[in-house]
């Protein structure tokens, strides 16, 4: 048994002034399965993440099956609750300076290893099945896809964003 206290709220006001160049932020949109959401926050962790946005159509990832997959590392976490996600990622463009990329599989425009990830910016995790909604895609600089093999589609959000947060760290660790 365990016992965890919810930290307060969290804004982008908060977050960003503790968070330094380059930023890098992930976005959750609709995501619902607990367990996918707490892998992508422990995955989040691994990879230097500074905060979380989650949409206001996404779960909690303060949920208890989700608090489990992240190892507790949610509790570590800086976690925005946006009460409209597509507002936020503009505000993030606008007045931040964020690249925002949505991790979309249905694109052949861009592909991760020729997307460049070294300044601020932000990765939207779409929901499992239907991927980022056209409401904040639309927010988006770009759909960003990972290419693989014929036949299959897409990859679970939670080892998608193990393949995109790797990438950015190697990118950023290529370019000191």
């Amino acid at each position: 048994m365990a016992l965890g206290k919810i930290p307060a709220q969290e804004t982008l006001d908060s977050v960003l002034p503790r968070s330094s160049s380059p930023r890098l932020f992930v976005a959750m949109d609709g995501l619902a399965n607990a367990e996918n959401i707490g892998v992508l926050v422990r995955n989040c962790a691994a990879f230097g993440v500074q905060a979380i946005l989650v949409s206001e159509t996404s779960s909690s990832p303060y949920l208890r099956r989700a608090v489990r997959n992240s190892m507790g590392t949610v509790f570590k976490m800086p976690v925005v609750h946006c009460t409209n996600l597509a507002e936020t990622l503009r505000t993030l463009q606008g007045f931040r300076q964020f690249k925002v990329y949505a991790a979309h599989p249905h694109t052949e425009e861009h592909s991760i290893q020729r997307s460049d990830f070294s300044g601020n910016c932000c990765i939207v995790f779409g929901n499992e099945g239907s991927g980022v909604s056209p409401q904040v895609l639309s927010a988006c600089d770009m759909p960003v896809a990972i290419p693989m093999q014929s036949g299959v589609d897409s990859l679970n959000v939670a080892s998608a964003s193990a393949v995109f947060l790797y990438e950015v760290m190697r990118q950023r660790e290529n370019s000191l």
